[in-house]
This record gives structure tokens, sequence and C-alpha cells, in this order.
């Protein structure tokens, strides 16, 4: 119980890391965000909890594919917020689309055999 507290306060301070620094440097802030500080951990954890090679190659690969999909909300939901839709509705759209394309890599990754 302790190690899953343990996890999830510094998984928390990850993410208040980068919200804290974006307010200062939008760059940096995504700079931040955008390394894979919170798959490095979880494959760690992983490792640690498990010590199944397969399991945490598995958990990289799926990792590679579920981020794919995930690239094109932040082309597009600047887009929107530039061309002037509000934030939830900008928001809104590039989730809908994301899920979207989550479930197109699913299907296509079934098709040439690769179980997500």
């Amino acid at each position: 119980m302790l190690q899953t507290l343990i996890k999830a306060a510094l998984s928390g301070v990850l993410v208040m890391i980068v919200a804290e620094t974006s307010k200062r440097s939008p760059a940096f802030g995504a700079l931040v965000a955008s390394l894979p500080l919170i798959s490095i951990l979880a494959v760690i954890w992983l490792w640690n909890d498990t010590g199944d090679t397969v399991r945490v190659a598995n958990h990289l690969e799926a990792t590679f594919y579920y981020v794919l999909p995930s690239l094109p909300i932040f082309l597009v939901m600047p887009a929107l917020l530039r061309a002037e839709y509000a934030f939830w509705p900008a928001l809104g759209l590039s989730v809908l689309l994301t899920i979207a394309l989550y479930s197109l890599v699913v299907v296509v990754a079934a098709r040439f055999g690769i179980q997500l």
C-alpha cells in the first residue's frame, strides 16, 4: 500500500512540476511534459513488481503504438484555439479525435496480428 501511495505521489508531483513550469515558460513546460518520465517510472515499477521482461517489452511496444494517435492533439487543439474556439469545445473535439485515432490504431494493429 505504501508503495502505491509513493507511486501516486511521485506521478502527481511530476504533473505539478509541468503545470508550474508551464506558467513561467510554456516551451520549457512542454519540454518537461514531452519527456517520457512517467513511462520510464512505469517501466521501473513494472519491472520491480513483476521482474517480467516480456511484460515490460510488451508494455513499451504498446506505449509506442498508443503514443502515435495521441500526437495530433498537440497540433489540432492549438489550431482550434487560434481559430477562436473556446477552450472546452477545442479540448472536447481534440479528445474525440484522439479517441477515434486510438480506435483506428487498435483495429489496424489487430488486422496485422499486433495485440495491444
